[in-house]
């Protein structure tokens, strides 16, 4: 393993695609390659010896760009170290407790023997595309609920468990 990671995201309004980015950079601190890509971008996972993959929630599902990413490159995933992440509680329920994966995003777990899975709060400002994310913005149930602290420290564990791996080939 040479430790080229990707971190792929499905994103609408751009949150998804920040924490991606800050996942990036950490396993990029800890010593390993990687680049943080919108998922619909991605024409091959090949090239990765590790992959992370994150969407946005939107109405209980998985972004489209994040579930079209897992579906289209499934055979790969299932080859490498794998884990996924999800963004969007719009309350600080994710940092107070363990918020389990949708359904869809539970499935591909399973399919796909990933190695984890974390819900991280979700942002929605003003501005944002969509109208029932304006409706929500503008009722006062909007804000940004991630926490970067929470966000580096999985990614460092993450790291961790790759550079576990990485001694071990």
């Amino acid at each position: 393993m040479t430790g080229n990671v990707l971190v792929a995201y499905g994103t609408t309004n751009g949150s998804t695609a920040q924490i991606a980015e800050a996942v990036a950079a950490v396993l990029r601190k800890e010593g390993f390659t990687s680049e943080a890509l919108p998922a619909g971008s991605v024409t091959r996972v090949t090239p990765y010896d590790a992959v992370v993959v994150g969407g946005g929630l939107y109405a209980g599902r998985w972004h489209k760009d994040a579930r079209r990413f897992v579906r289209r490159h499934r055979r790969e995933l299932a080859e490498r170290p794998l884990w996924l992440f999800s963004s969007g509680p719009l309350d600080a329920s994710a940092s107070e407790r363990d918020i389990p994966p949708v359904p869809g995003v539970k499935k591909a777990m399973t399919r796909l023997d990933a190695r984890g899975h974390v819900t991280f709060g979700g942002c929605l400002e003003e501005g944002a595309k969509g109208f029932i994310a304006r409706k929500i913005v503008s009722s006062g149930k909007g804000g940004d609920f991630r926490n970067f602290p929470e966000i580096e420290a999985w990614a460092a564990r993450v790291a961790g468990e790759l550079a576990k791996t990485r001694e071990t080939n």
